[in-house]
Protein backbone atom coordinates (compact mmCIF):
# COMPACT_ATOMS: atom_id res chain seq x y z
CA UNK A 1 0.00 0.00 0.00
CA UNK A 2 1.56 3.63 -0.81
CA UNK A 3 2.17 5.96 2.29
CA UNK A 4 1.15 9.22 0.67
CA UNK A 5 4.23 12.39 1.41
CA UNK A 6 2.96 14.40 4.38
CA UNK A 7 0.66 17.21 4.60
CA UNK A 8 2.13 20.21 6.42
CA UNK A 9 -0.62 21.66 8.85
CA UNK A 10 -2.14 25.14 9.19
CA UNK A 11 1.04 26.56 11.24
CA UNK A 12 3.85 25.04 8.95
CA UNK A 13 1.76 26.81 5.67
CA UNK A 14 1.26 29.75 7.87
CA UNK A 15 5.39 29.87 8.71
CA UNK A 16 5.99 29.12 4.91
CA UNK A 17 3.84 32.52 4.22
CA UNK A 18 5.11 34.58 6.67
CA UNK A 19 8.86 33.39 5.22
CA UNK A 20 7.48 35.14 1.81
CA UNK A 21 6.09 37.74 3.43
CA UNK A 22 9.83 39.29 4.91
CA UNK A 23 11.43 37.97 2.25
CA UNK A 24 9.72 40.31 0.02
CA UNK A 25 8.66 43.08 2.27
CA UNK A 26 9.54 46.09 0.91
CA UNK A 27 7.50 45.08 -2.89
CA UNK A 28 4.29 44.01 -0.71
CA UNK A 29 4.83 47.61 1.19
CA UNK A 30 5.10 49.37 -2.02
CA UNK A 31 1.68 47.54 -3.81
CA UNK A 32 0.17 47.94 -0.32
CA UNK A 33 0.76 52.02 -0.42
CA UNK A 34 0.16 52.39 -4.15
CA UNK A 35 -3.41 50.17 -3.84
CA UNK A 36 -4.13 51.81 -0.62
CA UNK A 37 -3.87 55.06 -2.61
CA UNK A 38 -5.76 53.58 -5.46
CA UNK A 39 -8.98 53.21 -2.87
CA UNK A 40 -8.76 56.21 -0.94
CA UNK A 41 -9.32 58.20 -4.93
CA UNK A 42 -11.96 55.88 -5.33
CA UNK A 43 -13.45 56.39 -2.15
CA UNK A 44 -13.18 60.09 -2.66
CA UNK A 45 -15.35 60.02 -5.83
CA UNK A 46 -18.50 59.44 -4.10
CA UNK A 47 -17.31 61.72 -1.32
CA UNK A 48 -16.80 64.52 -4.28
CA UNK A 49 -20.87 63.32 -5.64
CA UNK A 50 -22.20 64.21 -2.47
CA UNK A 51 -20.85 67.51 -2.21
CA UNK A 52 -22.04 68.41 -5.62
CA UNK A 53 -25.53 66.64 -4.88
CA UNK A 54 -25.58 69.18 -1.52
CA UNK A 55 -24.32 71.99 -3.90
CA UNK A 56 -27.44 71.84 -6.10
CA UNK A 57 -29.67 71.49 -3.64
CA UNK A 58 -28.57 74.14 -1.49
CA UNK A 59 -28.58 77.55 -1.61
CA UNK A 60 -27.55 78.78 -5.28
CA UNK A 61 -25.60 81.68 -5.63
CA UNK A 62 -23.42 83.00 -8.33
CA UNK A 63 -20.48 80.95 -7.09
CA UNK A 64 -22.18 77.95 -7.45
CA UNK A 65 -21.42 77.04 -11.11
CA UNK A 66 -18.01 77.58 -10.84
CA UNK A 67 -17.64 75.42 -7.14
CA UNK A 68 -19.64 72.70 -8.97
CA UNK A 69 -17.37 73.08 -12.34
CA UNK A 70 -14.33 72.66 -9.52
CA UNK A 71 -15.86 69.72 -7.78
CA UNK A 72 -16.51 67.99 -11.33
CA UNK A 73 -12.20 68.84 -12.14
CA UNK A 74 -11.83 66.94 -8.87
CA UNK A 75 -13.99 63.54 -9.69
CA UNK A 76 -11.96 63.14 -12.96
CA UNK A 77 -8.57 63.89 -11.11
CA UNK A 78 -9.71 61.29 -8.92
CA UNK A 79 -10.80 58.76 -11.60
CA UNK A 80 -7.85 59.56 -13.71
CA UNK A 81 -5.79 58.84 -10.27
CA UNK A 82 -7.68 56.06 -9.40
CA UNK A 83 -7.11 54.26 -13.06
CA UNK A 84 -3.36 55.50 -13.03
CA UNK A 85 -2.45 53.98 -9.01
CA UNK A 86 -4.47 50.88 -10.13
CA UNK A 87 -2.25 50.04 -13.50
CA UNK A 88 0.41 50.54 -11.15
CA UNK A 89 -0.23 48.42 -8.41
CA UNK A 90 -1.58 46.11 -10.81
CA UNK A 91 1.75 45.88 -12.71
CA UNK A 92 4.09 45.43 -9.47
CA UNK A 93 1.76 43.08 -8.22
CA UNK A 94 1.97 40.73 -11.05
CA UNK A 95 5.87 41.86 -11.07
CA UNK A 96 5.78 40.15 -7.26
CA UNK A 97 3.52 37.09 -8.17
CA UNK A 98 5.83 36.09 -10.71
CA UNK A 99 8.84 36.00 -8.10
CA UNK A 100 6.68 34.64 -5.57
CA UNK A 101 6.00 31.57 -7.91
CA UNK A 102 8.86 31.01 -9.38
CA UNK A 103 10.98 30.54 -5.90
CA UNK A 104 7.50 28.27 -4.77
CA UNK A 105 8.30 26.11 -7.28
CA UNK A 106 11.97 26.30 -7.53
CA UNK A 107 11.77 25.71 -3.84
CA UNK A 108 9.64 21.91 -4.45
CA UNK A 109 11.55 21.28 -7.51
CA UNK A 110 14.67 21.64 -4.93
CA UNK A 111 12.78 19.35 -2.42
CA UNK A 112 11.33 16.76 -4.43
CA UNK A 113 15.26 16.47 -6.07
CA UNK A 114 16.47 15.51 -2.90
CA UNK A 115 13.91 13.27 -1.24
CA UNK A 116 14.48 10.09 -0.05
CA UNK A 117 14.26 7.81 -3.33
CA UNK A 118 12.27 4.81 -0.21
CA UNK A 119 10.14 7.86 0.53
CA UNK A 120 8.97 8.66 -3.23
CA UNK A 121 8.62 4.75 -4.45
CA UNK A 122 6.58 4.51 -0.87
CA UNK A 123 4.46 7.33 -1.92
CA UNK A 124 3.86 6.11 -5.17
CA UNK A 125 3.91 8.19 -8.62
CA UNK A 126 0.97 9.76 -8.66
CA UNK A 127 1.08 11.88 -5.10
CA UNK A 128 4.49 14.02 -6.24
CA UNK A 129 3.26 14.04 -9.61
CA UNK A 130 0.34 16.18 -8.50
CA UNK A 131 2.32 18.50 -6.22
CA UNK A 132 4.50 19.10 -8.23
CA UNK A 133 1.76 19.64 -11.13
CA UNK A 134 -1.68 20.51 -10.20
CA UNK A 135 -1.13 21.66 -6.53
CA UNK A 136 1.39 24.17 -8.27
CA UNK A 137 -1.60 25.17 -10.72
CA UNK A 138 -3.99 25.62 -7.81
CA UNK A 139 -1.69 28.27 -6.51
CA UNK A 140 -0.64 29.82 -9.49
CA UNK A 141 -3.74 32.15 -9.91
CA UNK A 142 -3.55 33.13 -6.41
CA UNK A 143 -0.13 33.76 -5.85
CA UNK A 144 0.69 36.05 -9.99
CA UNK A 145 -2.94 37.82 -9.39
CA UNK A 146 -4.43 37.38 -6.03
CA UNK A 147 -1.66 39.37 -4.65
CA UNK A 148 -2.94 42.02 -5.97
CA UNK A 149 -6.81 41.79 -6.40
CA UNK A 150 -7.13 40.66 -2.28
CA UNK A 151 -5.30 43.40 -1.65
CA UNK A 152 -7.52 45.89 -3.70
CA UNK A 153 -11.03 43.92 -1.83
CA UNK A 154 -9.07 44.42 1.16
CA UNK A 155 -8.33 48.15 1.27
CA UNK A 156 -11.03 48.95 -0.52
CA UNK A 157 -13.09 47.58 1.91
CA UNK A 158 -12.05 48.78 4.61
CA UNK A 159 -11.56 52.38 2.99
CA UNK A 160 -15.15 52.07 1.88
CA UNK A 161 -15.91 51.54 5.55
CA UNK A 162 -14.07 54.35 7.26
CA UNK A 163 -15.05 56.94 4.66
CA UNK A 164 -18.82 55.82 5.26
CA UNK A 165 -18.48 56.89 8.91
CA UNK A 166 -16.54 59.31 8.48
CA UNK A 167 -19.16 61.16 6.23
CA UNK A 168 -22.13 59.87 8.25
CA UNK A 169 -22.02 58.04 11.57
CA UNK A 170 -25.37 58.43 12.01
CA UNK A 171 -26.06 56.33 8.57
CA UNK A 172 -22.65 54.35 8.60
CA UNK A 173 -24.48 51.42 10.57
CA UNK A 174 -27.12 50.74 8.18
CA UNK A 175 -23.82 49.79 5.57
CA UNK A 176 -21.65 48.33 8.30
CA UNK A 177 -24.68 45.99 10.23
CA UNK A 178 -25.44 43.96 6.96
CA UNK A 179 -21.99 43.73 6.00
CA UNK A 180 -20.67 42.22 8.68
CA UNK A 181 -23.35 39.31 8.07
CA UNK A 182 -20.90 37.70 5.72
CA UNK A 183 -18.02 36.83 8.22
CA UNK A 184 -20.49 34.06 10.09
CA UNK A 185 -20.88 32.53 6.50
CA UNK A 186 -17.46 33.04 5.53
CA UNK A 187 -16.35 31.51 9.10
CA UNK A 188 -18.92 28.26 8.39
CA UNK A 189 -17.27 27.88 5.07
CA UNK A 190 -14.00 28.17 5.50
CA UNK A 191 -14.20 25.30 8.92
CA UNK A 192 -15.14 22.70 5.68
CA UNK A 193 -13.94 24.07 3.05
CA UNK A 194 -10.02 23.31 4.20
CA UNK A 195 -11.00 19.55 4.64
CA UNK A 196 -12.78 19.01 1.40
CA UNK A 197 -10.00 20.45 -0.57
CA UNK A 198 -7.19 18.77 1.03
CA UNK A 199 -8.68 15.46 0.51
CA UNK A 200 -10.19 16.82 -3.21
CA UNK A 201 -6.40 16.68 -3.86
CA UNK A 202 -4.87 14.18 -2.68
CA UNK A 203 -7.68 12.18 -4.81
CA UNK A 204 -6.99 14.01 -7.73
CA UNK A 205 -3.26 12.73 -7.11
CA UNK A 206 -4.24 9.53 -7.02
CA UNK A 207 -5.87 9.91 -10.23
CA UNK A 208 -2.99 11.02 -11.78
CA UNK A 209 -1.10 8.56 -10.66
CA UNK A 210 -3.11 5.71 -11.71
CA UNK A 211 -3.29 7.63 -15.32
CA UNK A 212 0.38 8.14 -15.69
CA UNK A 213 1.55 4.38 -14.19
CA UNK A 214 -1.12 2.79 -16.78
CA UNK A 215 0.40 5.24 -19.50
CA UNK A 216 3.75 4.14 -18.57
CA UNK A 217 2.98 0.47 -18.31
CA UNK A 218 1.26 0.06 -21.16
CA UNK A 219 2.54 -2.21 -22.51
CA UNK A 220 2.84 -4.39 -19.59
CA UNK A 221 -1.26 -3.67 -19.18
CA UNK A 222 -1.63 -4.87 -22.36
CA UNK A 223 0.60 -7.81 -22.19
CA UNK A 224 -1.06 -9.20 -19.09
CA UNK A 225 -4.90 -8.21 -19.88
CA UNK A 226 -5.11 -5.87 -17.17
CA UNK A 227 -6.98 -2.82 -18.94
CA UNK A 228 -10.42 -3.70 -17.22
CA UNK A 229 -8.51 -3.48 -14.12
CA UNK A 230 -7.07 -0.65 -14.17
CA UNK A 231 -9.70 1.33 -15.80
CA UNK A 232 -12.25 -0.10 -13.26
CA UNK A 233 -9.04 1.28 -10.68
CA UNK A 234 -9.26 4.66 -12.04
CA UNK A 235 -13.46 4.60 -12.12
CA UNK A 236 -13.33 4.43 -9.07
CA UNK A 237 -10.64 7.33 -8.13
CA UNK A 238 -12.71 9.28 -10.53
CA UNK A 239 -16.06 8.26 -8.66
CA UNK A 240 -14.28 9.60 -5.35
CA UNK A 241 -13.26 12.86 -6.92
CA UNK A 242 -16.48 13.57 -8.00
CA UNK A 243 -18.54 13.10 -4.74
CA UNK A 244 -15.98 14.99 -2.84
CA UNK A 245 -15.87 17.64 -6.18
CA UNK A 246 -19.66 18.04 -5.34
CA UNK A 247 -19.73 18.67 -1.29
CA UNK A 248 -17.03 21.62 -1.91
CA UNK A 249 -19.51 23.07 -4.82
CA UNK A 250 -22.43 22.97 -2.67
CA UNK A 251 -20.31 24.42 -0.12
CA UNK A 252 -19.43 27.51 -2.63
CA UNK A 253 -23.23 27.79 -3.43
CA UNK A 254 -23.72 28.65 0.09
CA UNK A 255 -20.99 30.99 0.42
CA UNK A 256 -22.38 33.02 -2.93
CA UNK A 257 -25.59 33.56 -1.67
CA UNK A 258 -24.58 34.49 1.62
CA UNK A 259 -22.10 37.07 -0.12
CA UNK A 260 -24.67 38.12 -2.40
CA UNK A 261 -27.50 38.58 -0.09
CA UNK A 262 -24.35 40.38 2.05
CA UNK A 263 -23.79 42.74 -1.27
CA UNK A 264 -27.42 43.91 -1.91
CA UNK A 265 -28.24 44.40 1.79
CA UNK A 266 -26.16 47.25 2.77
CA UNK A 267 -27.47 49.33 -0.74
CA UNK A 268 -31.39 48.62 0.83
CA UNK A 269 -30.57 49.38 4.47
CA UNK A 270 -28.75 52.61 3.72
CA UNK A 271 -31.59 54.22 1.22
CA UNK A 272 -34.32 53.43 4.04
CA UNK A 273 -32.22 53.86 6.83
CA UNK A 274 -31.41 57.56 5.50
CA UNK A 275 -34.97 58.36 4.55
CA UNK A 276 -35.99 57.70 7.86
CA UNK A 277 -33.13 60.51 9.04
CA UNK A 278 -33.49 62.53 5.80
CA UNK A 279 -37.18 62.51 7.11
CA UNK A 280 -35.92 64.09 10.96
CA UNK A 281 -33.59 66.18 9.71
CA UNK A 282 -30.72 64.28 10.52
CA UNK A 283 -28.44 63.77 7.38
CA UNK A 284 -28.72 65.54 4.38
CA UNK A 285 -29.23 64.66 1.00
CA UNK A 286 -25.72 64.74 -0.34
CA UNK A 287 -24.64 62.49 2.74
CA UNK A 288 -27.44 59.64 1.72
CA UNK A 289 -26.35 59.85 -1.79
CA UNK A 290 -22.48 59.36 -0.73
CA UNK A 291 -23.63 56.78 1.80
CA UNK A 292 -25.27 54.92 -1.15
CA UNK A 293 -22.47 55.08 -3.44
CA UNK A 294 -20.24 53.33 -0.92
CA UNK A 295 -22.84 50.95 -0.81
CA UNK A 296 -23.41 50.64 -4.47
CA UNK A 297 -19.35 50.31 -4.46
CA UNK A 298 -19.04 47.45 -2.05
CA UNK A 299 -20.73 44.74 -4.68
CA UNK A 300 -17.68 44.75 -6.63
CA UNK A 301 -15.26 43.71 -3.70
CA UNK A 302 -17.72 41.44 -2.14
CA UNK A 303 -18.62 39.92 -4.93
CA UNK A 304 -15.18 39.38 -6.04
CA UNK A 305 -14.44 37.93 -2.75
CA UNK A 306 -16.56 34.97 -3.26
CA UNK A 307 -13.97 33.66 -5.76
CA UNK A 308 -10.78 34.60 -4.11
CA UNK A 309 -11.97 33.35 -0.87
CA UNK A 310 -12.51 29.53 -2.71
CA UNK A 311 -9.30 29.82 -4.66
CA UNK A 312 -7.55 30.88 -1.28
CA UNK A 313 -8.50 27.55 -0.06
CA UNK A 314 -7.86 26.21 -2.99
CA UNK A 315 -4.62 27.24 -2.83
CA UNK A 316 -3.76 27.05 0.94
CA UNK A 317 -4.54 23.08 0.77
CA UNK A 318 -2.44 23.09 -2.41
CA UNK A 319 0.14 24.84 -0.78
CA UNK A 320 0.28 22.40 2.57
CA UNK A 321 0.85 19.71 0.59
CA UNK A 322 3.71 21.34 -0.69
CA UNK A 323 4.97 22.51 1.86
CA UNK A 324 4.54 18.82 3.13
CA UNK A 325 7.24 17.73 0.77
CA UNK A 326 9.97 19.95 2.58
CA UNK A 327 8.65 18.39 5.47
CA UNK A 328 10.02 14.75 4.80
CA UNK A 329 12.90 13.53 7.61
CA UNK A 330 16.49 12.57 5.22
CA UNK A 331 17.44 9.20 5.41
CA UNK A 332 20.47 9.87 6.32
CA UNK A 333 22.69 12.66 8.31
CA UNK A 334 26.05 13.75 6.04
CA UNK A 335 29.12 14.22 8.07
CA UNK A 336 31.80 13.57 6.01
CA UNK A 337 32.88 15.45 2.54
CA UNK A 338 36.21 13.53 1.87
CA UNK A 339 37.05 11.33 -1.11
CA UNK A 340 38.97 8.55 -1.25
CA UNK A 341 38.57 7.36 -4.49
CA UNK A 342 38.61 3.32 -3.19
CA UNK A 343 35.33 1.12 -4.53
CA UNK A 344 32.61 0.54 -1.72
CA UNK A 345 32.55 -2.36 0.38
CA UNK A 346 29.26 -3.79 1.32
CA UNK A 347 29.65 -5.65 4.94
CA UNK A 348 26.57 -7.81 5.97
CA UNK A 349 23.54 -5.61 3.85
CA UNK A 350 20.23 -6.58 4.10
CA UNK A 351 17.54 -3.79 2.61
CA UNK A 352 13.90 -4.55 2.71
CA UNK A 353 11.36 -1.60 0.92
CA UNK A 354 8.61 -3.08 3.43
CA UNK A 355 9.90 -3.78 6.78
CA UNK A 356 9.90 -7.33 7.18
CA UNK A 357 10.42 -8.08 3.74
CA UNK A 358 14.26 -8.41 2.81
CA UNK A 359 15.06 -7.91 -1.08
CA UNK A 360 18.62 -8.17 0.08
CA UNK A 361 20.06 -11.02 2.54
CA UNK A 362 23.49 -10.46 4.36
CA UNK A 363 25.05 -9.86 1.66
CA UNK A 364 29.07 -9.48 1.68
CA UNK A 365 31.20 -8.20 -1.37
CA UNK A 366 34.56 -6.78 -1.88
CA UNK A 367 35.25 -4.48 -4.89
CA UNK A 368 39.30 -4.83 -6.71
CA UNK A 369 39.89 -0.98 -7.57
CA UNK A 370 40.11 -0.67 -11.21
CA UNK A 371 37.96 -4.03 -11.86
CA UNK A 372 34.93 -4.57 -13.90
CA UNK A 373 32.43 -6.36 -11.66
CA UNK A 374 28.99 -7.56 -13.78
CA UNK A 375 26.25 -8.51 -11.72
CA UNK A 376 23.51 -10.59 -13.09
CA UNK A 377 20.76 -12.70 -12.18
CA UNK A 378 16.80 -13.15 -13.31
CA UNK A 379 14.36 -10.47 -12.69
CA UNK A 380 13.40 -9.52 -9.31
CA UNK A 381 16.52 -11.35 -7.78
CA UNK A 382 17.79 -7.63 -5.83
CA UNK A 383 20.35 -7.08 -8.39
CA UNK A 384 19.35 -3.60 -9.25
CA UNK A 385 18.86 -2.89 -5.03
CA UNK A 386 22.34 -4.30 -4.58
CA UNK A 387 23.47 -1.62 -7.18
CA UNK A 388 21.75 1.14 -5.35
CA UNK A 389 23.58 0.41 -2.14
CA UNK A 390 26.71 0.38 -4.19
CA UNK A 391 25.80 3.58 -5.35
CA UNK A 392 24.28 5.43 -2.25
CA UNK A 393 21.31 5.96 -3.15
CA UNK A 394 19.24 3.98 -0.09
CA UNK A 395 20.96 3.16 3.40
CA UNK A 396 21.07 -0.44 4.25
CA UNK A 397 18.37 -1.79 6.31
CA UNK A 398 21.49 -3.63 8.31
CA UNK A 399 24.58 -3.81 7.92
CA UNK A 400 27.17 -1.09 6.08
CA UNK A 401 28.20 0.08 2.75
CA UNK A 402 31.28 2.46 3.11
CA UNK A 403 34.18 3.83 1.21
CA UNK A 404 38.13 3.94 2.52
CA UNK A 405 40.46 2.23 4.58
CA UNK A 406 39.91 0.38 7.71
CA UNK A 407 36.52 0.91 8.63
CA UNK A 408 35.61 3.09 5.98
CA UNK A 409 33.25 5.93 5.82
CA UNK A 410 29.43 4.73 5.12
CA UNK A 411 28.00 5.83 1.96
CA UNK A 412 25.28 7.18 2.50
CA UNK A 413 27.49 9.61 5.08
CA UNK A 414 29.09 11.17 2.55
CA UNK A 415 27.63 14.60 1.54
CA UNK A 416 26.08 14.85 -2.11
CA UNK A 417 29.34 16.42 -3.80
CA UNK A 418 31.64 13.60 -2.22
CA UNK A 419 29.64 11.08 -2.82
CA UNK A 420 29.43 11.72 -6.79
CA UNK A 421 33.11 12.05 -7.18
CA UNK A 422 32.91 8.67 -4.97
CA UNK A 423 30.45 6.68 -7.08
CA UNK A 424 27.60 7.06 -9.95
CA UNK A 425 24.47 5.09 -10.84
CA UNK A 426 22.86 5.41 -14.37
CA UNK A 427 19.90 2.75 -14.83
CA UNK A 428 17.89 2.54 -17.58
CA UNK A 429 15.56 5.25 -16.71
CA UNK A 430 16.62 8.67 -18.26
CA UNK A 431 15.61 11.86 -19.19
CA UNK A 432 16.04 14.63 -21.70
CA UNK A 433 15.28 18.16 -20.34
CA UNK A 434 13.88 20.68 -22.69
CA UNK A 435 16.38 22.96 -22.79
CA UNK A 436 19.59 23.06 -25.33
CA UNK A 437 21.97 19.38 -25.50
CA UNK A 438 24.54 21.50 -23.96
CA UNK A 439 22.78 22.56 -20.89
CA UNK A 440 21.61 19.05 -21.08
CA UNK A 441 24.96 17.63 -20.64
CA UNK A 442 25.62 20.32 -18.14
CA UNK A 443 24.03 18.95 -15.51
CA UNK A 444 26.86 17.29 -14.87
CA UNK A 445 29.49 19.41 -14.94
CA UNK A 446 28.05 23.21 -14.81
CA UNK A 447 31.62 24.39 -15.11
CA UNK A 448 32.35 21.80 -18.71
CA UNK A 449 33.31 23.76 -21.87
CA UNK A 450 32.19 22.73 -25.47
CA UNK A 451 35.02 20.84 -26.20
CA UNK A 452 34.81 18.67 -23.37
CA UNK A 453 31.38 18.07 -23.83
CA UNK A 454 32.25 16.89 -27.36
CA UNK A 455 34.68 14.68 -26.20
CA UNK A 456 31.42 13.22 -23.89
CA UNK A 457 29.62 12.53 -26.86
CA UNK A 458 32.20 11.19 -28.81
CA UNK A 459 33.06 8.82 -25.59
CA UNK A 460 29.45 6.99 -25.76
CA UNK A 461 29.58 7.06 -29.93
CA UNK A 462 26.75 9.83 -30.09
CA UNK A 463 29.33 13.01 -31.69
CA UNK A 464 27.93 11.77 -34.89
CA UNK A 465 24.68 12.70 -34.85
CA UNK A 466 25.53 15.42 -32.12
CA UNK A 467 27.21 16.94 -34.90
CA UNK A 468 24.33 16.65 -37.58
CA UNK A 469 21.96 18.87 -34.93
CA UNK A 470 20.77 21.94 -36.81
CA UNK A 471 22.46 24.02 -34.29
CA UNK A 472 25.11 21.80 -33.01
CA UNK A 473 25.15 21.60 -28.80
CA UNK A 474 23.22 24.76 -28.84
CA UNK A 475 20.32 22.61 -30.57
CA UNK A 476 17.03 22.17 -28.33
CA UNK A 477 16.14 19.14 -27.63
CA UNK A 478 13.18 17.29 -25.57
CA UNK A 479 9.67 19.09 -25.41
CA UNK A 480 9.49 21.84 -27.94
CA UNK A 481 12.47 20.47 -29.37
CA UNK A 482 14.30 18.00 -31.32
CA UNK A 483 13.03 14.35 -29.88
CA UNK A 484 15.62 12.33 -29.24
CA UNK A 485 15.37 8.44 -29.85
CA UNK A 486 15.68 6.25 -26.75
CA UNK A 487 18.95 5.10 -27.84
CA UNK A 488 19.95 8.64 -27.89
CA UNK A 489 18.96 10.02 -24.46
CA UNK A 490 20.50 6.86 -23.36
CA UNK A 491 23.77 8.30 -24.94
CA UNK A 492 23.19 11.75 -23.02
CA UNK A 493 22.79 10.34 -19.79
CA UNK A 494 26.05 7.99 -20.17
CA UNK A 495 28.09 11.41 -21.63
CA UNK A 496 26.55 12.99 -18.24
CA UNK A 497 28.30 10.38 -16.58
CA UNK A 498 31.46 10.56 -18.50
CA UNK A 499 32.13 14.19 -17.42
CA UNK A 500 31.44 13.62 -13.53
CA UNK A 501 34.74 11.16 -13.90
CA UNK A 502 33.02 8.90 -10.90
CA UNK A 503 35.94 6.99 -9.11
CA UNK A 504 33.56 4.13 -9.20
CA UNK A 505 30.63 3.62 -11.43
CA UNK A 506 27.65 1.73 -11.09
CA UNK A 507 25.94 0.50 -14.54
CA UNK A 508 22.01 -0.53 -13.90
CA UNK A 509 21.32 -1.89 -17.20
CA UNK A 510 22.25 1.02 -18.68
CA UNK A 511 22.47 0.45 -21.99
CA UNK A 512 19.18 -2.19 -22.09
CA UNK A 513 17.60 0.80 -24.32
CA UNK A 514 20.29 0.67 -26.71
CA UNK A 515 20.60 -0.84 -30.14
CA UNK A 516 22.80 -3.79 -30.06
CA UNK A 517 25.33 -2.16 -32.11
CA UNK A 518 25.25 0.82 -30.22
CA UNK A 519 25.51 -0.38 -26.83
CA UNK A 520 28.40 -2.38 -27.84
CA UNK A 521 30.17 0.38 -28.91
CA UNK A 522 28.85 2.62 -25.89
CA UNK A 523 30.59 0.04 -23.74
CA UNK A 524 33.79 -0.08 -25.65
CA UNK A 525 34.30 4.02 -25.04
CA UNK A 526 33.63 3.35 -21.57
CA UNK A 527 36.27 0.91 -21.14
CA UNK A 528 38.78 3.45 -22.77
CA UNK A 529 37.59 6.81 -20.96
CA UNK A 530 37.02 4.14 -17.56
CA UNK A 531 40.34 2.64 -17.64
CA UNK A 532 41.51 2.37 -14.07
CA UNK A 533 38.27 2.81 -12.14
CA UNK A 534 35.59 0.42 -10.65
CA UNK A 535 32.84 -0.24 -12.63
CA UNK A 536 29.63 -2.68 -11.44
CA UNK A 537 27.69 -3.28 -14.50
CA UNK A 538 24.18 -4.32 -13.65
CA UNK A 539 23.21 -6.25 -17.13
CA UNK A 540 20.73 -8.98 -18.31
CA UNK A 541 22.92 -8.99 -21.50
CA UNK A 542 25.50 -11.81 -20.60
CA UNK A 543 28.00 -10.51 -23.22
CA UNK A 544 28.37 -7.96 -21.06
CA UNK A 545 29.52 -10.59 -18.04
CA UNK A 546 32.02 -12.68 -20.53
CA UNK A 547 34.04 -9.11 -20.92
CA UNK A 548 33.85 -9.06 -17.18
CA UNK A 549 37.03 -9.05 -14.73
CA UNK A 550 34.87 -11.06 -12.13
CA UNK A 551 31.05 -11.92 -12.24
CA UNK A 552 28.26 -11.79 -9.30
CA UNK A 553 25.63 -13.93 -9.48
CA UNK A 554 22.31 -12.67 -7.46
CA UNK A 555 19.40 -14.97 -6.39
CA UNK A 556 16.69 -14.22 -3.97
CA UNK A 557 18.62 -11.36 -2.65
CA UNK A 558 21.87 -13.19 -2.23
CA UNK A 559 25.05 -13.50 -3.83
CA UNK A 560 25.92 -17.08 -4.73
CA UNK A 561 28.42 -17.27 -7.13
CA UNK A 562 31.27 -14.84 -7.33
CA UNK A 563 34.09 -15.32 -9.51
CA UNK A 564 35.77 -15.35 -13.30
CA UNK A 565 33.42 -16.02 -16.40
CA UNK A 566 35.55 -18.82 -17.20
CA UNK A 567 35.77 -20.34 -13.65
CA UNK A 568 31.94 -20.07 -12.58
CA UNK A 569 31.02 -21.57 -16.34
CA UNK A 570 33.10 -24.67 -15.44
CA UNK A 571 31.96 -24.83 -12.24
CA UNK A 572 28.36 -25.60 -13.86
CA UNK A 573 26.54 -24.17 -10.99
CA UNK A 574 23.45 -21.02 -11.05
CA UNK A 575 25.65 -18.87 -13.46
CA UNK A 576 26.12 -21.90 -16.02
CA UNK A 577 22.37 -22.33 -16.19
CA UNK A 578 22.34 -18.94 -16.84
CA UNK A 579 24.92 -18.45 -19.80
CA UNK A 580 23.31 -21.69 -21.32
CA UNK A 581 19.51 -19.95 -21.21
CA UNK A 582 21.46 -17.21 -22.79
CA UNK A 583 23.07 -18.66 -25.24
CA UNK A 584 20.30 -20.87 -26.41
CA UNK A 585 18.05 -18.13 -26.62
Amino acid sequence: MNRRLPVADGAAVRRRAVELVREHRGAIAAVTIIQLLAALASVGIPRVLGSMVDLVTGAVDANTAGRLQGLIVVVIALAVGNAALTGCGEYLARVLGERVFAELRERLVGSAMHLPLSVVESAGTGDLLGRTGRDLDSIRNVVQRGVSQILVIVLTLLTIVAAAVITSPQLSPALIIPLSTILPAASWYLRYAVPAYRAMNAMWAEVDGVVAETADQAVTVDAHGLGARRNRILDRAMIEVWSTEQYALWLRIVLITALGLGSFAPVIAVVAWGAWLAGHGAVSLGAITTVSLYAVQLRTPVSEMTFWIDSLQTAGAAMSRIVGVELVAPDRQATSSTVTGLPPRVCGVSYAYLPGHDVLHDVDLELIPGERLAVVGPSGSGKSTLGRMLAGIHPPTRGRVTVGDGDGVDLTALTEDALHHEVALVTQEHHVFACSLADNLRLARTDATDAELERALEVVGAAEWARGLSDGLDTLVGAGGVQLTPGQAQQVALARIVLMDPATLVLDEATSLLDPSVARSAERSLDAVLAGRTVVAIAHRLDTAAAADRVAVVIDGRIVELGPHAELLAAGGEYARLWRAWVSG
